[in-house]
């Protein structure tokens, strides 16, 4: 059996007397899209913090993999492939779509870069930076300054260069946060695009685009894991209904 991409069990951390997790365990398996819901409080931002290293944890262990990061710095965990999209994304505006991709893919691969030397001269970072650009559905963008894509374009962008550096895992916290209906909708047929190919760790409030993505979805309350299952499983859960989706049949 492969080893969960990631995985973490009893995971534990305090603000003085304020239990913000309260022994979080989960399994995300290769090429899963795995979803973490759950009400403004529910410990959601500390269990990303958690897990990415940019907080240690008063108890509990992280593997990646077959590796144990437990206490390990991020630059590590980056190292072993686990990306949160802010990471890497820094976009250069006054460069192309292309060119951004491609300085995330370089940086990734540590190929060193001329700067006489045109990056389109390297084939394998052009390689990896084409593929993700199909992936995305930026490749008739690809020559476009990203001072003028459209927010919805520029989020896709910052997918991208985050996938250009070929994570085992790559979390994305509210990918659609700000996006209007039309580009939520784009979005959401992007990321199922991606499905399969990935593995994803989605954090969205947006419920009806963790229904439409989640192969599996994780509950979060007062920091603890309720519930893991699919969406239909999800949906129908009392504790999930009453804690975060309401009570009403049709929630």
């Amino acid at each position: 059996m492969n080893a969960p991409s990631l995985s973490c069990r009893g995971l534990v951390r305090y603000f003085g007397g304020l239990k913000a997790t309260d022994g979080v365990s989960l399994d995300i398996a290769p090429g899963e899209l795995h979803a973490i819901i759950g009400p403004n409080g529910a410990g959601k931002t500390t269990l990303i913090n958690l897990l990415t290293g940019e907080l240690a944890s008063h108890g509990g262990s992280i593997r990646i993999g077959r590796d144990d990061v437990t206490g390990q710095p991020v630059q590590r965990r980056v190292e072993l492939g686990l990306l949160r999209s802010y990471q890497i994304t820094s976009v250069f505006d006054a460069f192309t779509v292309g060119e951004n991709i491609c300085l995330a893919a370089r940086r990734r691969q540590g190929v060193g870069w001329a700067v006489w030397k045109p990056l389109t001269a390297y084939e394998d970072i052009m390689r990896v930076a084409r593929g993700v650009m199909a992936d995305c559905r930026l490749l008739e963008a690809e020559h476009e300054l990203a001072a003028n894509l459209a927010y919805g374009q520029r989020r896709q962008l910052e997918i991208a260069m985050a996938l250009a550096a070929e994570p085992r895992l790559l979390l994305l916290d509210e990918p659609m946060a700000g996006m209007s209906a039309a580009e939520g909708a784009a979005a959401i047929e992007l990321l199922q695009g991606l499905k399969g190919k990935y593995t994803i760790l989605l954090i969205e409030h947006d419920m009806n685009a963790v229904f439409a993505l989640a192969d599996r979805i994780s509950v979060l309350v007062y920091g603890s894991v309720v519930a893991t299952g699919t969406a239909e499983e999800i949906r129908n859960h009392p504790q999930v209904r009453q804690a975060y989706l309401g009570d009403d049949d049709d929630a």
